[in-house]
């Protein structure tokens, strides 16, 4: 009997020390989850311009210490609502959204900033909700400086084409603001359409838009992704017309220097996500940011 008592107690007494060592049956927490860390819901990474975003923000979350959970939407604003909300399911202090659709994301940003969350928005605003910070190149501007080069080059009057972005995009609408405020009074616009950002779509836009006006002598395209596949679609048919982008990505730069694009919009893309990272750990300290933080942009040339 002795023995079985002995037996029992020493049971009990190595059940006891496995709670106290920590012998919970509670799930461990998910590293990349960790509350009061940042997530960043990107519109694509299949453009150069938004992965030197991303890695502009990982360098600057690296050097602060904290957590940053990237998540890429793929153009597709049913995923990037789907994405924020795990984001939020995860208990980030701050959410840092780049959005495919300005308007189609305002629900999900304002529940995020209804559950506590912080909210800056890169490169594109979001319409009908007032986040915290929106941090964006003046694309208006920068349409605008693109526009007037080929008016300054080419002369006034002269037949143009321009390449929308994405539908809903508000760095779409802005930087056709800008080309219109220019075009609309000193050249005339003869084709106008989306090719979506994209550089397959707009080397497709640019073919048909050729076999519609033959005779367009310059284009706008909203991005350097799009300008490029408006420079293969004008080398395809042989002719001489003078293309001007924005973003300034290494493949456009390229063309500049080797005479296939004309101009481009130089934006910063990694500073843009630099500070973004870098308000976003304001905010989480309990800091106050400026709402809006304009990011310089400037005309490319070869010269």
């Amino acid at each position: 009997m002795k023995k079985l008592l002995a037996m029992i107690l020493c049971v009990s007494m190595m059940a006891t020390a496995l709670v106290g060592c920590g012998g919970s049956s509670e799930p461990a927490a998910d590293d990349a989850a960790v509350a009061g860390g940042i997530g960043l819901s990107v519109s694509t990474q299949n453009n150069p311009f938004f992965v030197t975003l991303v890695e502009g923000a990982e360098a600057a979350a690296e050097e602060a210490g904290v957590s940053l959970t990237v998540v890429d939407a793929g153009d597709d604003v049913t995923k990037q609502v789907s994405d924020v909300e795990d984001l939020l399911s995860k208990n980030i202090a701050v959410l840092i959204i780049n959005p495919v659709d300005s308007d189609a994301v305002s629900g999900v940003v304002a529940d995020a900033m209804e559950a506590g969350v912080k909210v800056i928005a890169v490169d594109r605003v979001v319409n009908g909700v007032e986040v915290d910070c929106t941090i964006a190149s003046d694309n208006v501007m920068g349409a605008e400086m693109a526009t007037q080069y080929i008016v300054d080059t080419l002369g006034e009057g002269i037949k143009v084409a321009e390449l929308q972005g994405v539908p809903g995009a508000s760095a779409a609408i802005d930087r056709g603001e800008g080309f219109h405020n220019i075009a609309d009074a000193s050249l005339e616009v003869v084709a106008s359409q989306t090719a979506n950002f994209d550089r397959t779509e707009g080397m497709s836009v640019m073919e048909n838009m050729l076999q519609a006006n033959p005779d367009i002598q310059a284009v706008f395209a909203a991005n350097d992704e799009m300008a490029l596949g408006a420079v293969e679609a004008i080398a395809g048919a042989n002719k001489e017309i003078m293309v001007v982008g924005f973003d300034a990505t290494d493949d456009a730069i390229a063309a500049i220097n080797e005479g296939r694009m004309a101009a481009t919009i130089a934006q910063q893309p990694d500073l843009i996500g630099k500070t973004a990272v870098e308000n976003a750990v304001k905010l989480i300290a309990g800091e106050t940011i400026e709402a809006n933080i304009p990011v310089e942009v400037a005309l490319v040339t070869a010269e």
